[in-house]
């Protein structure tokens, strides 16, 4: 099944959608890759989905990404007595402490350690997603003393986020450690990796996947912001998590963050996905606002790779609309005649290596002989990412003979992926491509197309060869 779109759509799964009934109907609306979020998914209803979504693609005939999001730290503060909600105004004083005493207008448990160890006096308090705010006063290792700074009710168990802070400890608890392995053996795709800090947040988990899964970082907390570049190396791909970035960070820093980030992914290659309320209004009404389509369509033109939805396909009441409705947006943006121009607005010159430069001329010389599709061999993924990473103004088709590869890459802008078996020599390879094109709906015959791929054939990451090829009358290669 191919789209009519480069952008791919994140579809989250949840209690409205996870039956493979609904798995499916999401699939054929346009979703390219599914998300499991453990904050609310047991291992066992992991499994049960990552079965679903495999019949389906074994049906559809396409790989189908999977991505487990880890649920990370989630900071509480303790309970309170008899569960009451404490009002407090402007200017109240509020000590926080490690006991496990219920806790009152006095005082107020926190059984966090690692935010005594990092919290310092002016640091930023926020309850309950940024509801109330307060300013630390003084802190010790087992005291905090904060001033309201915003009125309002604190209560049992509410977040806290801690925006100016870095704290002791990673981005993985014990928790995150048992899910990330669970999912890595049921052979997932991808793992979002929750509130990371720090580049060792990343490689942690790197060295615990081992490979047998891609690490998307996301990014929602400002001390990720301020390492970027060194997250950005080490991750396999980003997340812009506004939801908890607009509450760590002012909220009208978010666009700029999220098109600052969409850049530098593209400028390193690394798929970037925009998240978090695209369509938030669709979780109960059939149609969308116009700014949120506006916002959609705002991360379509920045030239993200995926573009995802959350609580809309996965408790709202308009699932599979929201699907279409993200399509329909996708489709109508890319036909655009300013598209091209807008999202060329981030490229960067490619690196200085021969694969790199490979796929610079793949792009540049498909689009000065007005060619019908770009053909890449890849078996790691690389040659596929580096060609979208250009950004071209010509489908591409990535052919690979390993499923895992076909599946990550269906998180990348513009790969379509199909699975077939290495060619067994040069001609068999350009052959094999001009058949997969026409069989696909890429290219009619008398039309050409360029292929590109390693020499030798089978070698990862040995990008350094194309050929331009005329489909013949029978899909095959022409004379």
């Amino acid at each position: 099944m191919r789209r009519n779109r480069s952008v791919k759509i994140l579809a989250t799964l949840g209690p409205s959608t996870d039956t493979p009934e609904m798995i499916e109907k999401l699939f054929n609306a346009g979703a390219d890759v599914f998300r499991i979020n453990m904050s609310h998914a047991s291992h066992e209803k992991m499994q049960e989905l990552t079965q679903a979504i495999r019949k389906v693609e074994v049906k559809a005939g396409r790989p189908i990404g999977i991505l487990v999001d880890l649920q990370g730290p989630k900071l509480r503060l303790g309970a309170f007595k008899n569960d009451e909600a404490l009002q407090f105004e402007i200017g109240d004083e509020i000590t926080f402490d490690q006991k496990a005493d219920e806790g009152s207008k006095k005082r107020i448990p926190l059984p966090h350690p690692e935010i005594f160890e990092g919290v310092e006096s002016g640091h930023r308090l926020l309850i309950d997603d940024g509801k109330m705010t307060l300013e630390v006063i003084s802190a010790s290792t087992d005291k905090i003393t904060a001033k309201a700074i915003t009125a309002g009710k604190l209560s049992s168990r509410k977040g806290i986020s801690l925006p100016d802070s870095l704290l002791p400890m990673g981005a993985m608890t014990d928790k995150d450690f048992a899910d990330l392995d669970f999912a890595v053996n049921q052979n997932i795709d991808w793992i979002a990796l929750s509130f990371v800090q720090r580049p060792e947040d990343v490689a942690q988990a790197r060295k615990l996947a081992r490979g047998r899964a891609a690490i998307l970082a996301k990014l929602e907390k400002p001390s990720a912001i301020k390492y970027l570049d060194e997250i950005i190396e080490v991750s396999d791909g980003l997340m812009v998590a506004r939801g908890d970035l607009g509450v760590e960070m002012p909220v009208e820093q978010v666009p700029g963050l999220q098109k600052r980030i969409t850049c530098a992914a593209r400028k390193a290659g690394k798929p970037v996905v925009i998240a978090t309320q695209m369509l938030e209004s669709m979780i109960t009404t059939p149609v969308p606002t116009r700014a949120e389509v506006s916002d959609v369509a705002g991360a379509v033109y920045d030239g993200a790779d995926a573009i995802m939805l959350s609580a809309e396909s996965a408790a709202g009441d308009y699932p599979i609309e929201a699907v279409e409705t993200m399509d329909r947006i996708a489709q109508e943006v890319e036909q655009d005649d300013l598209y091209q121009e807008a999202i060329n607005i981030y490229k960067t010159p490619p690196e200085p290596t021969g694969p790199d430069a490979i796929a610079a001329a793949v792009d540049t010389v498909s689009d000065t002989l007005n060619l019908s599709a770009i053909i890449c061999y890849t078996a790691s993924g690389s040659t596929g990412v580096r060609v979208a990473r250009e950004r071209p103004n010509r489908p591409i088709l990535a052919l690979t003979p390993i499923v895992a590869t076909g599946r990550r890459m269906a998180l990348t802008w513009g790969l379509h992926s199909v699975l077939t078996k290495d060619p067994e020599d040069l001609d068999d390879m350009v052959d094999k491509a001009c058949r997969i094109a026409y069989r696909e709906g890429f290219a009619n015959p008398g039309q050409r197309v360029i292929i590109t791929c390693g020499v030798p054939l089978g070698t990862p990451g040995a990008t350094n060869m194309l050929r331009i090829a005329f489909v013949g009358d029978d899909g095959k290669m022409g004379a």
